[in-house]
Protein backbone atom coordinates (compact mmCIF):
# COMPACT_ATOMS: atom_id res chain seq x y z
CA UNK A 1 0.00 0.00 0.00
CA UNK A 2 1.19 3.16 -0.75
CA UNK A 3 0.95 6.05 2.26
CA UNK A 4 0.42 9.49 1.32
CA UNK A 5 3.81 10.70 3.19
CA UNK A 6 7.38 8.76 3.18
CA UNK A 7 6.98 8.61 7.42
CA UNK A 8 3.52 6.72 7.12
CA UNK A 9 3.55 2.58 7.28
CA UNK A 10 1.99 -0.52 8.71
CA UNK A 11 3.33 -2.81 11.44
CA UNK A 12 3.10 -5.96 11.73
CA UNK A 13 0.39 -5.71 14.22
CA UNK A 14 -1.66 -4.63 11.44
CA UNK A 15 -1.55 -0.79 13.28
CA UNK A 16 -0.61 2.27 11.54
CA UNK A 17 2.68 3.86 12.09
CA UNK A 18 4.01 7.29 11.59
CA UNK A 19 7.40 7.94 12.59
CA UNK A 20 8.49 4.22 13.21
CA UNK A 21 6.05 4.28 15.97
CA UNK A 22 2.70 2.27 16.54
CA UNK A 23 0.49 5.51 16.57
CA UNK A 24 -1.89 3.46 18.60
CA UNK A 25 0.47 2.82 21.35
CA UNK A 26 0.93 6.40 21.12
CA UNK A 27 -3.00 7.47 21.28
CA UNK A 28 -3.46 5.38 24.25
CA UNK A 29 -0.12 7.32 26.31
CA UNK A 30 -1.50 10.91 25.36
CA UNK A 31 -4.55 10.80 24.73
CA UNK A 32 -7.08 11.84 22.16
CA UNK A 33 -7.39 14.46 20.08
CA UNK A 34 -3.56 14.80 20.52
CA UNK A 35 -1.16 16.55 17.32
CA UNK A 36 1.78 14.34 16.74
CA UNK A 37 5.12 15.89 14.98
CA UNK A 38 7.95 14.03 13.39
CA UNK A 39 11.20 15.98 14.29
CA UNK A 40 13.27 13.74 12.20
CA UNK A 41 10.64 15.06 9.40
CA UNK A 42 11.07 18.57 10.66
CA UNK A 43 14.88 18.79 10.03
CA UNK A 44 15.19 17.02 7.19
CA UNK A 45 12.66 19.12 5.21
CA UNK A 46 14.90 21.96 6.70
CA UNK A 47 18.17 20.57 5.27
CA UNK A 48 16.40 20.18 2.01
CA UNK A 49 16.09 24.11 2.44
CA UNK A 50 19.55 24.78 3.64
CA UNK A 51 21.38 22.58 1.48
CA UNK A 52 19.81 23.48 -1.68
CA UNK A 53 20.75 27.36 -0.53
CA UNK A 54 24.12 26.85 -0.17
CA UNK A 55 24.30 25.35 -3.11
CA UNK A 56 22.64 27.69 -5.39
CA UNK A 57 22.44 31.11 -4.25
CA UNK A 58 25.34 33.16 -2.96
CA UNK A 59 26.44 33.69 0.34
CA UNK A 60 24.27 34.99 2.98
CA UNK A 61 21.39 33.78 1.24
CA UNK A 62 18.84 32.11 3.90
CA UNK A 63 15.67 30.00 3.81
CA UNK A 64 13.50 31.38 6.18
CA UNK A 65 10.68 29.52 8.40
CA UNK A 66 7.25 31.13 8.23
CA UNK A 67 6.36 30.55 11.56
CA UNK A 68 2.27 31.16 10.59
CA UNK A 69 2.39 27.29 9.72
CA UNK A 70 2.99 26.12 13.00
CA UNK A 71 4.30 28.22 16.00
CA UNK A 72 5.41 26.54 19.31
CA UNK A 73 9.01 27.39 21.29
CA UNK A 74 10.45 24.09 20.60
CA UNK A 75 9.75 24.46 16.41
CA UNK A 76 12.41 27.71 16.94
CA UNK A 77 14.88 25.68 19.02
CA UNK A 78 14.97 23.27 16.18
CA UNK A 79 14.54 26.37 13.44
CA UNK A 80 17.57 27.46 15.55
CA UNK A 81 19.57 24.36 15.19
CA UNK A 82 18.88 23.54 11.75
CA UNK A 83 20.28 26.82 10.98
CA UNK A 84 17.22 29.10 9.29
CA UNK A 85 15.62 31.99 9.43
CA UNK A 86 12.23 32.83 10.34
CA UNK A 87 9.24 34.67 9.48
CA UNK A 88 7.11 36.41 11.77
CA UNK A 89 3.52 37.92 11.47
CA UNK A 90 2.45 39.12 14.80
CA UNK A 91 3.97 40.19 18.47
CA UNK A 92 2.69 36.96 20.01
CA UNK A 93 5.09 35.28 16.96
CA UNK A 94 7.62 37.86 17.77
CA UNK A 95 7.62 36.49 21.24
CA UNK A 96 7.67 32.80 20.83
CA UNK A 97 10.43 33.50 18.65
CA UNK A 98 12.42 35.32 20.83
CA UNK A 99 11.47 33.28 24.50
CA UNK A 100 12.74 30.34 22.73
CA UNK A 101 15.90 31.39 22.45
CA UNK A 102 16.17 31.83 18.80
CA UNK A 103 19.00 34.89 16.95
CA UNK A 104 16.21 37.66 16.25
CA UNK A 105 18.74 39.00 13.71
CA UNK A 106 17.50 36.46 11.00
CA UNK A 107 13.92 37.27 11.63
CA UNK A 108 11.89 39.07 9.25
CA UNK A 109 8.90 40.97 10.16
CA UNK A 110 5.75 40.88 7.69
CA UNK A 111 2.28 42.42 8.06
CA UNK A 112 0.13 44.55 6.05
CA UNK A 113 -1.09 46.82 9.19
CA UNK A 114 1.43 46.44 11.81
CA UNK A 115 0.38 49.02 14.89
CA UNK A 116 2.65 51.64 16.55
CA UNK A 117 3.15 49.15 19.44
CA UNK A 118 4.20 46.28 17.08
CA UNK A 119 6.60 48.20 15.54
CA UNK A 120 7.89 49.17 19.44
CA UNK A 121 7.64 46.04 20.67
CA UNK A 122 9.84 44.43 17.31
CA UNK A 123 12.52 46.85 17.93
CA UNK A 124 12.84 46.37 21.34
CA UNK A 125 13.07 42.08 20.88
CA UNK A 126 15.79 43.16 18.24
CA UNK A 127 13.90 41.86 14.75
CA UNK A 128 16.58 41.71 12.15
CA UNK A 129 14.38 43.39 9.90
CA UNK A 130 11.04 44.59 8.71
CA UNK A 131 9.19 43.69 5.60
CA UNK A 132 7.30 47.09 5.16
CA UNK A 133 4.00 46.72 3.12
CA UNK A 134 2.89 50.33 2.33
CA UNK A 135 3.87 54.44 2.97
CA UNK A 136 2.09 54.94 6.10
CA UNK A 137 4.31 51.75 7.57
CA UNK A 138 7.58 53.20 6.35
CA UNK A 139 7.08 56.86 7.60
CA UNK A 140 6.05 55.31 11.10
CA UNK A 141 9.47 52.73 11.11
CA UNK A 142 11.54 55.58 10.40
CA UNK A 143 10.10 57.76 13.34
CA UNK A 144 10.32 55.28 15.78
CA UNK A 145 14.22 54.63 14.54
CA UNK A 146 15.22 58.04 14.77
CA UNK A 147 13.52 58.44 17.99
CA UNK A 148 15.98 55.70 18.86
CA UNK A 149 18.81 57.12 16.99
CA UNK A 150 19.50 53.71 14.90
CA UNK A 151 18.84 52.23 11.72
CA UNK A 152 16.10 50.12 10.45
CA UNK A 153 16.95 47.36 7.84
CA UNK A 154 13.65 46.65 5.91
CA UNK A 155 12.35 44.91 2.65
CA UNK A 156 9.64 46.46 0.53
CA UNK A 157 7.22 44.24 -0.08
CA UNK A 158 5.94 44.46 -4.27
CA UNK A 159 3.16 42.74 -5.63
CA UNK A 160 4.61 41.57 -8.96
CA UNK A 161 1.15 40.71 -10.72
CA UNK A 162 1.35 37.09 -10.67
CA UNK A 163 -1.68 34.85 -10.46
CA UNK A 164 -0.22 31.47 -9.36
CA UNK A 165 -3.24 29.54 -10.61
CA UNK A 166 -4.16 28.45 -6.73
CA UNK A 167 -6.87 28.89 -4.13
CA UNK A 168 -8.54 32.63 -4.71
CA UNK A 169 -7.88 32.82 -0.80
CA UNK A 170 -4.40 32.28 -0.30
CA UNK A 171 -3.57 34.10 -3.67
CA UNK A 172 -1.42 37.32 -2.92
CA UNK A 173 0.68 37.71 -5.99
CA UNK A 174 -2.35 40.22 -7.68
CA UNK A 175 -2.36 43.46 -8.40
CA UNK A 176 -5.50 43.92 -6.44
CA UNK A 177 -3.88 41.96 -3.44
CA UNK A 178 -4.39 43.98 0.42
CA UNK A 179 -0.38 42.73 0.47
CA UNK A 180 2.46 45.07 -0.75
CA UNK A 181 2.38 47.58 -3.67
CA UNK A 182 1.77 46.92 -7.28
CA UNK A 183 4.53 47.40 -9.55
CA UNK A 184 1.99 48.03 -12.64
CA UNK A 185 0.26 51.13 -10.33
CA UNK A 186 3.54 53.01 -10.18
CA UNK A 187 3.14 52.46 -6.24
CA UNK A 188 6.23 50.19 -5.59
CA UNK A 189 8.33 52.62 -7.58
CA UNK A 190 7.18 55.15 -5.74
CA UNK A 191 7.59 54.00 -1.65
CA UNK A 192 10.84 53.00 -3.01
CA UNK A 193 11.50 56.55 -3.89
CA UNK A 194 10.35 57.35 -0.38
CA UNK A 195 12.39 54.25 1.19
CA UNK A 196 15.60 55.80 -0.19
CA UNK A 197 14.89 59.41 1.54
CA UNK A 198 14.47 58.19 5.11
CA UNK A 199 18.10 59.06 7.21
CA UNK A 200 17.36 56.20 9.53
CA UNK A 201 15.91 53.29 7.31
CA UNK A 202 18.28 50.77 5.64
CA UNK A 203 16.67 49.22 1.98
CA UNK A 204 18.02 46.02 1.63
CA UNK A 205 16.40 44.96 -1.11
CA UNK A 206 12.43 43.83 -1.96
CA UNK A 207 9.77 41.09 -1.01
CA UNK A 208 6.96 39.40 -2.73
CA UNK A 209 4.86 36.70 -1.78
CA UNK A 210 2.63 34.95 -4.94
CA UNK A 211 -0.05 32.56 -2.91
CA UNK A 212 -0.04 29.65 -1.30
CA UNK A 213 -0.19 25.87 -1.80
CA UNK A 214 2.02 26.73 -5.46
CA UNK A 215 2.62 23.08 -7.62
CA UNK A 216 2.56 25.15 -11.01
CA UNK A 217 5.95 24.69 -12.80
CA UNK A 218 7.01 28.50 -13.11
CA UNK A 219 5.44 29.91 -10.60
CA UNK A 220 8.52 31.44 -8.48
CA UNK A 221 10.42 31.70 -12.07
CA UNK A 222 7.64 33.94 -13.32
CA UNK A 223 8.34 36.03 -9.84
CA UNK A 224 11.77 35.87 -9.90
CA UNK A 225 12.12 37.46 -13.54
CA UNK A 226 9.31 40.13 -12.93
CA UNK A 227 11.27 41.17 -9.22
CA UNK A 228 14.63 41.33 -11.08
CA UNK A 229 13.67 43.47 -13.66
CA UNK A 230 12.05 45.92 -10.76
CA UNK A 231 15.36 45.71 -9.18
CA UNK A 232 17.35 46.62 -12.71
CA UNK A 233 14.84 49.45 -12.92
CA UNK A 234 15.13 51.01 -9.57
CA UNK A 235 19.11 50.86 -10.43
CA UNK A 236 18.46 52.92 -13.79
CA UNK A 237 15.79 55.15 -11.82
CA UNK A 238 17.42 55.82 -8.49
CA UNK A 239 21.00 54.18 -8.55
CA UNK A 240 19.89 51.97 -6.06
CA UNK A 241 21.07 48.41 -5.86
CA UNK A 242 19.55 45.75 -4.01
CA UNK A 243 21.51 43.80 -1.51
CA UNK A 244 18.46 40.87 -1.19
CA UNK A 245 15.61 39.49 -3.16
CA UNK A 246 12.66 37.57 -1.08
CA UNK A 247 10.60 35.38 -3.11
CA UNK A 248 7.96 34.56 -0.29
CA UNK A 249 6.85 31.04 -0.35
CA UNK A 250 4.22 28.47 -1.41
CA UNK A 251 5.45 25.11 -2.25
CA UNK A 252 2.47 22.71 -2.19
CA UNK A 253 2.50 19.36 0.35
CA UNK A 254 0.39 16.68 -0.50
CA UNK A 255 -2.80 15.83 0.92
CA UNK A 256 -4.10 13.46 -0.80
CA UNK A 257 -3.05 10.81 -3.92
CA UNK A 258 -4.73 13.19 -6.31
CA UNK A 259 -1.87 16.20 -5.60
CA UNK A 260 2.12 16.10 -7.11
CA UNK A 261 4.66 15.18 -5.09
CA UNK A 262 7.57 17.81 -5.52
CA UNK A 263 11.10 18.13 -5.56
CA UNK A 264 11.89 20.84 -3.84
CA UNK A 265 15.47 20.17 -4.24
CA UNK A 266 14.98 20.21 -8.43
CA UNK A 267 12.05 23.04 -7.68
CA UNK A 268 15.41 25.09 -5.97
CA UNK A 269 17.64 24.74 -8.66
CA UNK A 270 15.29 25.40 -11.34
CA UNK A 271 14.53 28.94 -9.81
CA UNK A 272 18.31 29.44 -9.34
CA UNK A 273 18.96 28.79 -13.13
CA UNK A 274 15.80 31.38 -13.96
CA UNK A 275 17.51 34.03 -11.72
CA UNK A 276 21.18 33.70 -12.95
CA UNK A 277 19.91 33.99 -16.24
CA UNK A 278 17.88 36.88 -15.98
CA UNK A 279 20.55 38.61 -14.14
CA UNK A 280 22.87 37.92 -17.02
CA UNK A 281 20.57 39.44 -19.74
CA UNK A 282 19.95 42.39 -17.12
CA UNK A 283 23.54 42.79 -16.35
CA UNK A 284 22.98 42.89 -12.29
CA UNK A 285 24.18 40.98 -9.70
CA UNK A 286 23.00 38.03 -8.41
CA UNK A 287 21.52 39.14 -5.19
CA UNK A 288 20.86 37.10 -1.79
CA UNK A 289 17.72 35.32 -1.76
CA UNK A 290 15.34 34.57 0.49
CA UNK A 291 12.51 32.15 0.54
CA UNK A 292 10.12 31.50 3.20
CA UNK A 293 8.95 27.70 3.78
CA UNK A 294 6.49 26.99 6.15
CA UNK A 295 3.84 24.59 4.62
CA UNK A 296 6.22 22.29 3.21
CA UNK A 297 9.00 22.47 6.12
CA UNK A 298 6.07 20.77 8.39
CA UNK A 299 2.85 19.82 6.74
CA UNK A 300 4.09 16.18 6.25
CA UNK A 301 5.58 16.29 9.78
CA UNK A 302 2.21 16.21 11.25
CA UNK A 303 -0.67 13.99 11.67
CA UNK A 304 -3.66 14.22 13.84
CA UNK A 305 -5.71 11.35 16.15
CA UNK A 306 -8.85 11.50 17.35
CA UNK A 307 -11.47 8.57 18.67
CA UNK A 308 -13.98 7.33 16.79
CA UNK A 309 -17.22 8.61 18.70
CA UNK A 310 -20.52 7.58 16.67
CA UNK A 311 -21.07 5.74 13.40
CA UNK A 312 -24.19 7.11 11.89
CA UNK A 313 -25.21 5.29 8.75
CA UNK A 314 -28.08 6.71 6.79
CA UNK A 315 -29.02 4.10 4.20
CA UNK A 316 -29.12 5.77 0.72
CA UNK A 317 -27.73 8.81 1.58
CA UNK A 318 -24.56 9.14 3.72
CA UNK A 319 -22.50 8.23 6.48
CA UNK A 320 -20.53 9.74 9.53
CA UNK A 321 -17.83 8.65 11.87
CA UNK A 322 -17.70 11.60 14.59
CA UNK A 323 -14.54 12.56 16.36
CA UNK A 324 -13.70 13.81 19.59
CA UNK A 325 -11.68 17.03 17.89
CA UNK A 326 -12.80 18.86 14.89
CA UNK A 327 -13.11 22.99 13.64
CA UNK A 328 -11.66 23.39 17.23
CA UNK A 329 -8.48 21.62 15.95
CA UNK A 330 -8.44 22.10 12.12
CA UNK A 331 -10.70 24.72 10.95
CA UNK A 332 -8.92 24.12 7.53
CA UNK A 333 -12.47 22.15 5.75
CA UNK A 334 -14.44 24.95 6.93
CA UNK A 335 -12.16 27.48 5.63
CA UNK A 336 -11.38 26.22 2.23
CA UNK A 337 -12.87 22.93 2.17
CA UNK A 338 -9.69 21.64 1.96
CA UNK A 339 -8.94 17.70 1.35
CA UNK A 340 -7.03 15.31 3.44
CA UNK A 341 -6.19 11.54 3.84
CA UNK A 342 -7.57 9.78 6.49
CA UNK A 343 -7.18 5.99 8.26
CA UNK A 344 -8.90 4.12 10.43
CA UNK A 345 -5.54 3.59 12.34
CA UNK A 346 -6.97 0.60 14.50
CA UNK A 347 -8.19 -1.36 11.52
CA UNK A 348 -5.40 -1.51 8.44
CA UNK A 349 -5.75 -4.67 7.82
CA UNK A 350 -9.55 -4.91 7.12
CA UNK A 351 -10.89 -3.97 3.77
CA UNK A 352 -11.96 0.00 3.65
CA UNK A 353 -15.50 -0.25 1.75
CA UNK A 354 -17.13 2.54 3.64
CA UNK A 355 -17.30 6.17 2.71
CA UNK A 356 -17.54 8.12 5.35
CA UNK A 357 -18.36 11.63 6.07
CA UNK A 358 -15.54 12.54 9.38
CA UNK A 359 -17.20 15.13 11.39
CA UNK A 360 -16.59 17.27 14.67
CA UNK A 361 -18.16 17.04 18.11
CA UNK A 362 -18.60 21.03 17.64
CA UNK A 363 -22.45 22.00 18.00
CA UNK A 364 -21.87 23.68 13.89
CA UNK A 365 -23.03 21.98 10.91
CA UNK A 366 -19.94 22.93 9.26
CA UNK A 367 -18.00 20.89 11.45
CA UNK A 368 -16.39 18.59 8.93
CA UNK A 369 -12.99 17.73 8.81
CA UNK A 370 -13.03 15.19 5.41
CA UNK A 371 -15.78 13.99 3.11
CA UNK A 372 -15.78 9.91 1.51
CA UNK A 373 -13.08 8.88 3.01
CA UNK A 374 -13.32 5.32 2.71
CA UNK A 375 -13.08 3.57 6.39
CA UNK A 376 -13.91 -0.31 7.11
CA UNK A 377 -17.74 -0.95 7.69
CA UNK A 378 -16.85 -2.46 10.71
CA UNK A 379 -15.38 1.28 12.45
CA UNK A 380 -17.02 1.58 15.82
CA UNK A 381 -16.95 3.89 18.91
CA UNK A 382 -13.47 4.19 20.45
CA UNK A 383 -11.68 3.01 17.24
CA UNK A 384 -8.69 5.65 16.78
CA UNK A 385 -8.86 7.40 13.49
CA UNK A 386 -5.57 9.37 11.87
CA UNK A 387 -5.56 12.72 9.98
CA UNK A 388 -2.55 13.13 7.72
CA UNK A 389 -0.17 16.08 6.53
CA UNK A 390 -1.81 18.19 9.79
CA UNK A 391 1.61 19.63 10.73
CA UNK A 392 0.65 23.19 9.06
CA UNK A 393 -2.26 25.51 10.03
CA UNK A 394 -3.85 22.84 12.12
CA UNK A 395 -2.21 23.88 16.07
CA UNK A 396 -1.56 27.43 14.63
CA UNK A 397 -5.37 28.17 13.58
CA UNK A 398 -7.17 26.05 16.66
CA UNK A 399 -9.57 27.73 18.66
CA UNK A 400 -11.81 27.30 22.01
CA UNK A 401 -15.13 27.27 19.78
CA UNK A 402 -17.62 25.59 22.67
CA UNK A 403 -15.02 26.35 24.96
CA UNK A 404 -13.19 22.95 23.95
CA UNK A 405 -9.76 22.78 24.71
CA UNK A 406 -6.77 22.42 22.68
CA UNK A 407 -4.68 19.36 21.64
CA UNK A 408 -1.28 18.91 23.18
CA UNK A 409 1.54 18.74 20.50
CA UNK A 410 3.81 15.56 20.64
CA UNK A 411 6.84 15.58 19.26
CA UNK A 412 8.00 12.41 18.01
CA UNK A 413 12.04 11.51 17.74
CA UNK A 414 13.13 8.01 17.26
CA UNK A 415 11.66 5.84 19.19
CA UNK A 416 11.19 8.57 21.92
CA UNK A 417 8.36 10.98 22.75
CA UNK A 418 7.68 14.43 24.41
CA UNK A 419 5.26 16.75 25.03
CA UNK A 420 6.23 20.31 23.26
CA UNK A 421 2.71 21.95 24.37
CA UNK A 422 0.53 20.80 26.90
CA UNK A 423 -3.26 19.88 26.45
CA UNK A 424 -5.27 22.70 27.33
CA UNK A 425 -6.88 22.85 30.25
CA UNK A 426 -10.67 23.99 31.68
CA UNK A 427 -9.19 25.94 33.84
CA UNK A 428 -6.43 27.28 31.16
CA UNK A 429 -9.44 28.13 29.17
CA UNK A 430 -11.08 30.72 32.13
CA UNK A 431 -8.19 31.92 33.51
CA UNK A 432 -8.82 35.32 31.64
CA UNK A 433 -12.22 35.41 32.68
CA UNK A 434 -12.87 37.94 35.59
Amino acid sequence: MNYICENISINEKGDLTFAGQDICDVAERYGTPVYLMDEDRIRHNCRVYTESFRKCFPEGSLPLYAGKANCFRQMYRIMQEENMGVDVVSCGEIHTVKSAGFGMGRAFFHGNNKTDADIRFAMDAGVGYFVVDNPEELAAVEAEAAGRGMTQKILLRITPGIDPHTYEAVNTGKVDSKFGNPIATGQAEEIVKMALAQPHIALEGFHCHVGSQVFGEDVFERAAAVMLEFIADMNKKFGYMAACLNLGGGYGVRYTADDPCLNIREKIEHVAECIKETCANLEIPVPQIFMEPGRSIVADAGMTLYTAGSVKKIPGYKNYVSIDGGMTDNPRFALYKSRYTCYNASRMNEEADMPVTIGGRCCESGDIIAENIPVPSSTCRGDIIAVCTTGAYNYSMASNYNRIPRPPVVMLNGAESYIAVKRETFDDITSLDV
